[in-house]
């Protein structure tokens, strides 16, 4: 009878593991555009200050932009219309008045892959507090959910180029329409035509011993960004002048901590300019500890396309910067 006791329970085991995969098998793909999402939020909610501390979350203007370009496009809708296909969106922030006060993130709730902050309380202040504390975790998850929806579109088309490889031992997954437009030694530019600019990537290597100076540690980024511009990006031709891409001397980049590629290093966002011309964008800038080849490896995106809104470019160079590998593209 122990045996058999046994044999039952692992066979109720298997069944409710195979039900379980089985269901998550059968959720629909999400939807939804890049850096979009649905607030699930009654309208009355949504006009007073519940809805105004949602937007200044979650629409706050991305750091290190020309003009001012909310984190997420957001559609807000009340819960009573939350049916059907809009279940499917793939970053969902579901907020209501509740008997419960609570705060949480859930996972592939209706479809895959997808995230769902759920934002509940008793009273407006117990939501707007749970807002308050939850938002910055709910966000992450979203930008996480949207990089990797990201990256699986790059898959359909990806460059075939060893560029990467052949200079540093490294692989991007980099989309096909994306194109070698400089290579010298210890750098690569790779760029592509966007709407009335250009989406590049930069990848080059300092000394292992570059930025083990905290106190310095904004002013040398800089240093080297403009040094590296001078010497491989030069600006159109102006009579009597010199002309080369730099970091923008009147705003000071941000710098976060970052990990890529099981790399520890920093994220720095910022502006670019032209020394000497009339021309500027955003950039994003990864410098990784890579200590087993005694060197910084320097990661970069940034856009060139004026008077346009840049997010979602930004937000692509960011996503194919983070797929970085040693060795060959991992497919």
């Amino acid at each position: 009878m122990k045996h058999s006791g046994t044999l039952f329970l692992l066979l109720t085991t298997l069944l409710f593991s195979c039900k379980e995969n089985k269901n998550t098998s059968y959720l629909p793909e999400s939807t939804g555009a890049i850096n979009s999402m649905v607030a699930v939020v009654d309208n009355e909610l949504w006009r007073g200050h519940v809805g105004d501390s949602i937007r200044k979350h979650f629409a706050a203007p991305i750091v290190g932009m020309p003009m001012d370009e909310p984190l997420f496009s957001i559609d807000q809708i009340d819960p009573r219309f939350f049916t059907g296909s809009i279940r499917n969106t793939r970053s969902i922030l579901y907020v209501t008045k509740d008997s419960l006060d609570l705060a949480h993130i859930k996972k592939d709730m209706y479809a895959s892959p997808q995230r769902v902050g759920v934002i509940k309380g008793t009273t407006n202040s117990e939501i707007l507090e749970n807002l308050n504390i939850k938002a910055p975790e709910i966000i992450e998850s979203f930008r996480s959910v949207e990089v990797a929806a990201a990256q699986k579109r790059f898959e359909r088309s990806l460059n075939k180029g060893t560029v990467l490889e052949d200079e540093f031992g490294i692989s991007l997954k980099i989309p096909s329409i994306y194109k070698v437009g400089k290579h010298e030694n210890n750098f690569v530019w790779i760029d592509r035509e966007i709407h009335k600019g250009t989406a590049n990537i930069l990848v080059y290597a300092m000394p292992g011993d570059s930025f083990n100076n905290q106190e310095t540690l904004v002013r040398d980024i800089v240093a080297m960004r403009d040094s590296i511009g001078e010497k491989y990006i030069p600006g159109p031709d102006v009579a009597g002048k010199v002309t080369y891409m730099r970091t923008e001397p009147a705003y000071a980049p941000f710098i976060y901590p970052t990990e890529i590629g099981g790399l520890k290093g920093v994220e720095v966002r910022g502006l670019w300019d032209i020394k000497n011309y009339p021309m500027a964008g955003p950039f994003l800038t990864y410098i990784l500890n890579d200590k087993e080849n005694d060197r910084k490896l320097v990661l970069e995106g940034f856009v060139f396309a004026p008077a346009t809104e840049k997010r979602n470019d930004v937000f692509e160079l960011e996503a194919i910067l983070k797929t970085l590998r040693f060795g060959q593209v991992a497919n």
